[in-house]
């Protein structure tokens, strides 16, 4: 199956729903990522982001035909099964491991890495991110703020993934550190890997992205391309005016 841009299409969703118990958070999105391509996902916060996220990875349940991986149902597997498949998420608020160094949560990443003749190497890592090889013995949480993430961004890679998954990689970080990060995105994606990146932050978001999908209350509020809708109607979705 392939998108509009003719490239096969990695990650679908179709009518996908989401509960948090009796909660619904996600109305009926539907969702399309092709191969090369960065899609952003924007929205205010509450708006059904980090959720998208959580559901596609396997975090939270979902009927297995709502949502497709590499042409496949894969909705409600099992989120280890997801990694070996080919899908890494960068989580919200990095999540490192404490009490391990840089190194070791690096390492952690390739536990259920994906079977590949182009797999991720520690020395790939430190080449797209220098300061962490100077810093790999130090303790994960040792670090300041962009290095963390830093850091969580290439424990994701160490899985060799297909489609990354960066959910809010710039939230309190220095502009500065945010451009240094947001510079290595298109690197990771010349490795072969598609992206969902997850952001409050319209204009940084649109500026890597190939298209996007604006959430407002759990559903799809907008889609389109940057530079093709204007940003009336991008603030029109983003606040549901």
């Amino acid at each position: 199956m392939t998108g509009a841009n003719g490239e096969p299409t990695v990650l679908r969703t179709r009518a996908l729903d989401a509960f948090y118990g009796d909660f619904q958070a996600l109305f009926g999105v539907d969702f399309e990522l092709n191969e090369g391509e960065t899609v952003a996902v924007i929205g205010a916060n509450g708006a059904g982001k980090s959720t998208f996220l959580k559901t596609v990875c396997g975090l939270l349940s979902a009927p297995a035909s709502a949502i497709e991986l590499f042409g496949q149902p894969s909705g409600g597997m099992r989120a280890h099964k997801l990694v070996e498949l080919g899908v890494a998420m960068t989580p919200e608020g990095r999540q490192l491991f404490p009490s391990l160094t840089v190194e070791e949560n690096l390492q952690m990443g390739a536990v259920r890495a994906r079977k590949t003749d182009s797999r991720w190497s520690l020395e790939d890592v430190y080449a797209l991110f220098p300061i962490l090889k100077e810093r790999r013995r130090s303790g994960g949480t040792q670090l300041s703020g962009g290095q963390q993430q830093m850091v969580a961004i290439g424990r994701a890679l160490m899985s060799s993934p297909r489609v990354l998954l960066c959910d809010e990689i710039s939230l309190g970080l220095a502009p500065t550190v945010i451009k240094d990060i947001y510079a290595a995105l298109p690197k990771i994606k010349e490795r072969g890997a598609s992206l969902v990146v997850v952001e409050q932050d319209v204009g940084q978001a649109l500026e890597v992205a190939d298209r996007f999908y604006c959430f407002q209350e759990g559903r799809v509020s907008l889609t389109g391309e940057p530079g093709k809708v204007s940003l009336d109607a991008i603030t029109a979705a983003y606040f549901g005016a």
